[in-house]
């Protein structure tokens, strides 16, 4: 494992400090100032790693995303070594994925990309762009997994496989704010299951 300089330390503590900050209170409600004392910088400091702060919001979005390909990656690799079946391969996934979700002590944290959709007005083009490629990659690597199971399950019920795809993206945030809201971070890998169960019915029918 690469060990990170002293720079490159104090860029991952801006880029935590300010995400925990977006997910607790927008980005608008997230200082320049508040994370420089957090993180106990100067503004030189700050500057030195990110030019803005719509600079900063970029590059936390960019690690947000590769973060959560990452754990996504892993996750599949494990289910495709149990099995050469698509649907099976993806069920367990979905199960992984759950148990995940279920370890978190106080559940998922936030989802950084919709939590910039909801104020898309602050940020720049190039950042309400990243934030809409990350939600096509999502639907895409999504819809491959799809289509490799319509190719060996055909589907009970007519279906759109970009809307399903688009659909676990749905439930995951869906149920981190019903989580939040109702303080019951286990809803989240319930709804996971619950989806689970839907994918069964679609391509297996009734048990």
């Amino acid at each position: 494992m690469k060990v990170q300089t002293k720079g490159e330390q104090t860029r991952e503590r801006i880029l935590d400090v300010a995400q925990e900050s977006v997910l607790h209170k927008g980005f608008a409600g997230t200082s320049i100032e508040e994370i420089l004392c957090d993180v106990g910088i100067t503004k030189s400091g700050f500057f030195y790693h990110f030019r803005d702060k719509n600079d900063l919001a970029k590059a936390m979005l960019q690690r947000y995303l590769d973060t959560e390909w990452q754990i996504f990656d892993r996750l599949f690799a494990q289910a495709d070594e149990l099995t050469e079946d698509p649907l099976h391969a993806f069920l367990i996934f979905l199960k992984l994925f759950a148990d995940m979700m279920a370890d978190l002590p106080n559940g998922h944290p936030g989802c950084l990309a919709a939590s910039y959709v909801y104020q898309d007005y602050l940020f720049s083009r190039d950042v309400r762009a990243m934030t809409t490629e990350g939600h096509i990659i999502w639907r895409r690597r999504f819809r491959e997994r799809f289509d490799g199971i319509a190719a060996r399950y055909t589907p009970r019920t007519e279906i759109d496989l970009d809307d399903l795809a688009d659909l676990l993206s749905a439930v995951a945030d869906g149920s981190i704010i019903l989580s939040k809201s109702l303080s019951d971070p286990q809803i989240l890998p319930r709804q996971i299951l619950q989806f689970r169960n839907y994918v069964k019915l679609i391509f297996l029918g009734p048990a």
